[in-house]
């Protein structure tokens, strides 16, 4: 939850600092503590303080879980929990409902909220932050299909994954990048022996894979220095992982930050291990900050923002070998870092927040107005690959 709560937050500064009404909901508190907060320069509502209730609704497939008397029990439980939340919900949007209004729903779980709300003279745009090929693989495709397919415009993260979606029957399916969200006050030298790696602690994050890249490279770089920062549930049995290796005197698990910049400016290379992405902020924050990017090619987000031997280098999914030699080349190789962090700083600029709120304000003004299908492209124009933009200022209300 972390990832898209940051860009949620992030997001609503972003729309509230364009003239924009912002309101955040979220559906209910995260089970963790996060660091991302909001300025209160936006309302954020909570529907449920407490949810104890499964996330998911019960929908048996097997005779057994036909006759589970107490997944029966807990459904009828959620189903009276989320009705008082959808009427809080169908409240704020009734409360909201003007010309220009419109409801972002930034996540499958939180459409489920959306969809059974009164929604009536609204604009209605549901998100998915993960790739195609992930949400394909999990029990979510059948929600997205269900939930997303009588939106106004379902976005993507990148045009990849919007155009599987189309290909997929989702024919309101758009794309729509994560702006950058930093603006580094330093950068880093690259001549510290460090690679870090920030994120959340989990399976589909990867760092096992890179602990394991970790135990071949380190040897013939003993100076260098593995930065792990975050935490999540895999973090005991990744400290063991260390340990059992013979890693710990060359890795340190730093925990949760809320000083990236410290964080990357300390370091010469990032490292992306993850099984799975969607368009990762990570990545977006160690090319801000021109660092050089080595990553699995999990997902069209990680292409989206890494080319091949100009910004980074991308490795196949799942070779550690192959990883672990992208590491070697790049500790070894000075004038390679240098030469791929400046890259990667001005490659980033294509997402420079001005350059995708431009692209919300186009996509709201085009929901908006009465046209036709051959008057209006269906599809928002393609992203710009000048770092710099104009801007055309469009009068609408939002409420997300």
């Amino acid at each position: 939850m972390g990832g898209v709560q940051r860009w949620a937050h992030h997001l609503a500064r972003l729309l509230v600092g364009r003239g924009h009404r912002v309101t955040l909901i979220g559906v209910t508190y995260a089970a963790e503590p996060q660091l991302y907060r909001s300025d209160e320069s936006y309302d954020v509502r909570v529907l449920h303080y407490d949810w104890r209730p499964p996330s998911l609704a019960h929908r048996p497939r097997r005779l057994s879980q036909r006759l589970n008397a107490a997944a029966w029990g807990r459904d009828l439980w959620r189903t009276a929990e989320m009705r008082k939340g959808v009427e809080q919900l169908s409240a704020i949007f009734a409360s909201a409902r003007r010309p220009g209004g419109v409801i972002i729903g930034a996540q499958v779980w939180a459409m489920e909220w959306v969809a059974r709300a009164d929604t009536h003279g609204m604009k209605v745009i549901g998100m998915s932050h993960e790739s195609y090929g992930a949400t394909r693989r999990s029990s979510r495709y059948r929600r997205v299909k269900e939930f997303y397919a009588g939106t106004d415009r379902f976005l993507a993260l990148t045009a990849e994954d919007a155009d599987a979606w189309a290909r997929d029957g989702m024919t309101n399916a758009d794309h729509m990048p994560n702006p950058l969200h930093v603006s580094p006050n330093g950068f880093p030298t690259l001549a510290e022996p460090v690679v870090a790696c920030v994120g959340r602690l989990s399976y589909e994050k990867g760092v096992d894979m890179l602990l394991e890249a970790w135990e071949r490279v380190a040897p013939e770089h003993p100076e260098w220095r593995l930065h792990i920062y975050g935490d999540g549930p895999a973090g005991p049995d990744l400290r063991d992982q260390a340990h059992s290796a013979g890693l710990s005197g060359s890795v340190e698990f730093k925990g949760v930050t809320d000083d990236i910049e410290a964080a990357l400016t300390e370091a010469s290379i990032f490292a992306l291990p993850s099984r799975d992405e969607g368009f990762p902020m990570s990545v977006l924050e160690s090319m801000a900050y021109g660092l050089p990017t080595v990553a699995f090619d999990c997902a069209p987000g990680v292409r989206e923002l890494l080319n091949e031997e100009e910004n980074g280098l991308l490795v196949e999914r799942g070779d550690i070998f192959g990883f672990a030699e992208a590491l070697d080349r790049l500790m070894g190789d000075a004038a390679l870092r240098r030469s791929m962090g400046a890259a990667a700083r001005n490659s980033v600029l294509r997402f420079h927040p001005d350059t995708v709120l431009d692209r919300w304000e186009r996509l709201f003004s085009l929901l908006h107005r009465d046209s036709s299908a051959d008057e209006f492209p269906s599809t928002l124009p393609a992203m710009p690959v000048e770092t710099e933009t104009a801007r055309t200022p469009v009068n609408v209300k939002v409420d997300s």
